[in-house]
């Protein structure tokens, strides 16, 4: 529960729903939602956005959730009262730019191979998703648990680079991936020098943006 006081308002972006009978995918339709949100919340409103972004690529969405979050704050004829909740790890810190910004998480805790949603707010960022956690207590087949856990490892080490993580044999608990192709199509050595001298633990996300353009220049 919370006091908030008189709101004139209530603005949501919650959930994924499409029209596409009208020909708006689901992300259309939350652009279209946010649109509305960014055009007519005043200082006296509530708004309430949940996972904008996660529609499109990585860093379209990321980019996006990120100046969202930045123009809520700063036009004055905006500033309403918000609550944004995201999986991207990155906008925690704009706590740090932002004055009026405050991180909270939810808390968990994880025993195990199993977790307890504890539904208890606590001030601070969070550095970890439990989507797979999640999709385990939806009941998806063990072998993708345990598929989808040997794929984030690779993800997180930064070794899947040089490696496929695509399963071709018939059982995917049984698979290692011992037998690893290439992502790129050609042996573009400047590419691969310019990925290896990157330090992504201490990039922000808009320097990780830039550099992919640099990337994208080389290829």
């Amino acid at each position: 529960e919370a006091r908030i006081g008189v709101i004139d308002r209530v603005f949501t972006r919650v959930g994924a729903s499409d029209n596409l009978a009208g020909g708006e995918s689901t992300f259309l339709v939350e652009m279209n939602e946010v649109a509305n949100i960014l055009n007519n919340a005043t200082p006296q409103s509530l708004v309430l956005l949940d996972e904008v972004g996660r529609g499109t690529s990585t860093y379209d969405g990321l980019s996006l959730a990120w100046s969202i979050a930045e123009y809520l704050h700063q036009t004055a004829r905006l500033a309403a009262k918000t609550l944004f909740a995201t999986h991207y790890h990155e906008l925690t810190e704009l706590e740090g730019y932002l004055e009026r910004v405050k991180n909270v998480n939810v808390a968990v805790k994880k025993f195990g191979n199993k977790v307890l949603f504890l539904r208890k707010i606590q001030p601070g960022g969070c550095d970890h998703s439990y989507g797979i956690d999640v999709a385990r207590l939806a009941g998806l087949p063990g072998s993708v648990i345990e598929r989808a856990q040997r794929i984030l490892h690779k993800l997180e080490s930064g070794s899947v680079s040089g490696e496929k993580t695509v399963d071709t044999t018939q059982s995917a608990a049984s698979q290692e991936s011992s037998h690893q192709l290439s992502l790129f199509a050609s042996d573009n050595g400047e590419l691969r020098e310019a990925l290896r001298k990157l330090d992504l633990d201490a990039m922000t996300p808009l320097e990780a943006l830039k550099a992919l353009y640099e990337l994208k220049k080389l290829m």
